[in-house]
């Protein structure tokens, strides 16, 4: 950021805003917070330049690992009909719990547990996780070209005289590693977006992105990154931020399965602030798009009525 302002300082002056979605509900608010403490430092850090930070938005994102993803599936399950009140009875009544992170939250994994465990995901395998109520992907005109992509996994592009090799698209398996109840090991792997890295490996493409020649191919998942997750996730940001001036909003689109509208309500009910605008419906052409409620603390939570985790690409008019 301090880069991009002093190549545009002409953008310094306007209103900035952050805004991302599912992982993003780390990086949003732990930039918002670093672009904020780098405006307190602005008069003692020659380095800081003062940033015209007004607010961030997140959509679906993972906040509090306490709740969201795996702590809050089985309840989600539940209210969508999916699994049956008995099973979700039984989960409790055997007080199991499941984690995405399970070293930061270790799970409860008894043999009774993990039998129920087992059971809710089975009832959950034929859907999209990322949208209970949305067909699954991939439909049939890409299931149709697998068997040529796998065949021809890789691909190529010359720069400079120079081939560079890349890999298409990616594997369920190479794109969320860590979700082994949604991957089939009998089963082939479905390649998607192979497309994508077709395009971004053109040599016009690479050239509009300004991207140096010695840079190498482009590829959608890479195993080289070197992430260590943190056991806070990002709530601890929304309370630092609470009277900062840095107004907050998260949207969830309520039939996500993976960052689930039921997960983020805990972790919101767990900031223990004041509502300020009572829970109500709001609309896109005269039909209801979702719900809203204000809290104390420039923060707002939106749903998003019939979509998922992609709300922005699902429902593009309303979340606009």
């Amino acid at each position: 950021m301090k880069s991009f302002y002093v190549k545009f300082p002409e953008y310094l002056p306007n209103e900035l805003f952050i805004s991302g979605e599912s992982y993003a509900g780390v990086y949003v608010p732990w930039l918002s917070w670093q672009i904020y403490t780098n405006n307190q430092q602005v008069g003692y850090d020659p380095t800081a330049v003062q940033m015209n930070l007004q607010g961030y938005m997140v959509g679906n994102g993972a906040t509090n690992w306490e709740f969201d993803v795996e702590p809050s599936f089985a309840q989600t399950l539940r209210w969508f009909n999916i699994i049956p009140p008995s099973l979700l009875d039984s989960f409790e009544a055997n007080d199991c719990h499941y984690y995405f992170y399970p070293a930061f939250n270790p799970d409860v994994q008894t043999p009774k547990c993990d039998a129920l465990w087992i059971k809710i995901n089975e009832y959950a395998s034929g859907l999209n996780w990322y949208d209970l109520y949305r067909p699954v992907y991939p439909d049939s005109s890409i299931l149709a070209k697998q068997a040529e992509l796998r065949a021809n996994r890789y691909g190529s592009v010359t720069i400079d005289g120079v081939e560079k090799r890349y890999k298409k698209g990616m594997t369920p398996q190479e794109y969320m590693p860590w979700a082994k109840h949604l991957q089939m090991a009998d089963s082939a792997p479905i390649i998607l977006g192979d497309y994508l890295t077709d395009y971004m490996n053109m040599a016009e493409t690479r050239t509009a992105f300004n991207i140096p020649s010695s840079v190498q191919a482009w590829e959608m998942c890479s195993s080289d990154v070197v992430y260590t997750e943190q056991h806070f996730a990002s709530e601890w940001i929304y309370q630092t931020l609470r009277y900062s001036g840095v107004r907050k909003l998260f949207y969830s689109g309520d039939t996500d399965g993976a960052v689930n509208t039921y997960g983020s309500k805990r972790w919101i009910a767990n900031l223990n602030w004041s509502v300020t605008k009572a829970w109500k419906p709001w609309f896109t052409d005269e039909q209801v798009s979702g719900y809203a409620e204000s809290y104390d603390g420039d923060f707002d939570f939106v749903t998003v009525k019939g979509v998922g985790h992609m709300a922005p690409q699902w429902a593009r008019k309303a979340v606009l």
